[in-house]
């Protein structure tokens, strides 16, 4: 997925200045694509070039001035293009995985720091992940359009984070002595 994509898709959501775009990209499509503010900006003005978003320069006092981006016609166009085009499916990647296999037994003790540490990460983002649908989406029975796009791809994001979490926890179960496993 180029970041293009990435960008007219929250755009068609809501138009927004390069700066308000940066901070939504934090909140919501950053957590499956990862962009710095500058590529951002980089990105919007090569998006203009090539007429997929229209910019309004809005007037401030005090402050630069602040363009305002919405999609045109051909951005439509071109996310309707993307969208129609298939994608090949994610394949993991994990280093956490090879350094599993990789491990020798005089590792283990940092192998159970490492999985320990990403089994808390995926947890804390899971966290993360349930308080936007505790607050974005309290009645998901009645979503449709686009906040039912939303909701399917959290629910994606959810259960990832599960499985990640999940896999952490059986390979610490699996690994750790039974001299080290607490006694119920």
């Amino acid at each position: 997925m180029a970041l293009e994509h990435a960008l007219l898709v929250s755009l068609d959501e809501r138009a927004g200045s390069g700066y308000e775009l940066a901070r939504r990209f934090d909140k919501s499509i950053g957590f499956f694509h990862s962009a710095t503010h500058q590529q951002i900006y980089r990105v919007l003005r090569r998006m203009e070039e090539r007429g997929w978003v229209t910019c309004e320069t809005v007037l401030q006092d005090g402050r630069p001035d602040k363009k305002i981006y919405t999609v045109a016609v051909a951005g439509h166009a071109e996310l309707d293009r993307w969208i129609a085009q298939p994608s090949e499916p994610d394949h993991l990647r994990s280093e956490l995985a090879v350094k599993i296999r990789a491990a020798r037994p005089g590792t283990l003790p940092e192998l159970l720091a490492e999985i320990t540490r990403h089994r808390d990460a995926h947890d804390a983002r899971l966290d993360v992940y349930r308080l936007i649908e505790k607050r974005d989406f309290p009645a998901q029975a009645s979503l449709s359009g686009p906040a039912l796009h939303q909701y399917l791809v959290l629910r994606g994001g959810i259960r990832v984070e599960e499985g990640f979490r999940d896999w952490c926890q059986d390979m610490l179960d699996a690994l750790t002595p039974p001299s080290e496993q607490e006694q119920p």
